[in-house]
């Protein structure tokens, strides 16, 4: 057991969790007859009667459920609601303290879409909008569909969407170190899951490019016979006739790694077109080192660590997404608003560099910049 390991399971142990429930007053004996009976009545009856008032007179005005199944949890896999939990609840930790919002994180003991649509549509009313974590692909994009068409309040599932923005944006400023059109880039994207299908429709809807996705049988493209619906819309991204990962680097200006360690090696940056891009986002171990993709070439390095430049974190963004939702009285994230979202992020870096061309996470202007463009 790691020192890391001992002292997660120690901190955790001794404060018995990451969140709590605060009171917004305290109760004296004449604001408890208001807070509760006989004077809460009054709130009720109110509120029935006129139902879009309720984020008025509860906390749904900025209370998010943070919601998974326990079938992706991190680098863990399929692991149950019960090893979500620890999980869930540092999400709801990363909403009070970047964005002052209440979360309560939420464990499902169903698996199948129709079961977890059910549960989250029943618990939707008490809630001013809904987050999805963890929830294993292909189900998961069929449940963010069905909840999105059905639900009258915010949802995003966080793997997909808020990981595609930071990529866009670190991608938007690494355009400017390395003096090339994205609309005219070839990207290769190894993994075809939750966060690689989100990322390859941005990039196509902000851009264009040709991005050529890889699974573990391969690139995605015509030739393919095997493919999801997700995977097919990747397909159509790609115009090349690359078959395998090799294929699908040579002459690349961008590889975007979200897989597993060690996919790449330097020969495969040096494959590349000059002055290549390497995002290997896998975590803990990247698909490549960064000393290794920097040696072969890579002009931009990018990673899911904190411990090294450029790091491609979703808690950048969904903080100030859900944010502004709240705020704004947003009904729907949309596309658009992701746009946005990365194109702001990717503002707050005056002068990017090869090691700078994502904020860190604790700079403070990043939750109210991109709040203020979800509207």
């Amino acid at each position: 057991m790691t020192d890391t390991t001992q002292f997660a399971l120690n901190l955790h142990k001794t404060h018995k969790g990451k969140i709590t429930i605060a009171l917004r007053d305290t109760p004296t004996k004449e604001t408890l007859a208001a807070y509760y009976t006989p004077g809460v009545g009054a709130v009720s009856s109110y509120v029935a009667e006129h139902p879009e008032t309720l984020p008025e007179y509860t906390w749904t005005n900025n209370l998010v459920a943070v919601i998974s199944d326990g079938s992706a949890v991190l680098g863990l896999g399929n692991i149950g609601p019960e090893g979500a939990m620890p999980v869930m609840e540092g999400k709801a930790m990363l909403f009070k303290h970047f964005a002052n919002i209440d979360s309560v994180p939420i464990v499902l003991n169903v698996h199948t879409p129709d079961e977890i649509v059910a549960t989250v549509k029943a618990i939707a009313p008490s809630f001013g909008a809904i987050n999805l974590e963890d929830i294993a692909a292909p189900a998961c994009f069929e449940i963010e569909e069905r909840l999105k068409a059905e639900l009258n309040i915010p949802l995003m599932h966080d793997d997909q969407h808020a990981t595609a923005v930071v990529v866009l944006a670190g991608l938007i400023n690494a355009m400017k170190v390395v003096g090339k059109q994205l609309s005219d880039c070839r990207i290769v994207l190894i993994g075809a899951g939750a966060a690689g299908v989100a990322t390859g429709k941005l990039l196509h809807l902000y851009a264009s490019p040709t991005i050529i996705a890889v699974d573990s049988k391969g690139a995605i493209g015509s030739h393919r016979t095997d493919l999801t619906p997700e995977k097919v819309t990747l397909a159509s991204f790609n115009p090349t006739s690359a078959t395998t990962l090799k294929e699908a680097l040579a002459n690349a200006d961008i590889v975007i790694g979200i897989s597993r360690p060690a996919m790449l090696n330097a020969d495969d940056i040096r494959s590349m077109a000059s002055n290549p891009i390497v995002f290997a986002l896998s975590n803990p171990v990247p698909e490549i080192m960064p000393e290794e993709a920097q040696a072969a070439g890579a002009a931009v390095m990018a990673t899911g660590r904190s411990d090294f430049p450029n790091q491609v974190n979703n808690a950048l963004v969904f903080p100030g997404i859900f944010r502004g939702a709240l705020d704004h009285h947003v009904k729907q994230i949309t596309d658009e608003h992701k746009i946005k979202a990365a194109e702001v992020l990717a503002s707050l870096v005056g002068t990017p560099t090869a090691d700078a061309i994502i904020p860190s996470l604790f700079d403070e202007r990043i939750v109210p910049a991109i709040a203020a463009v979800i509207t």
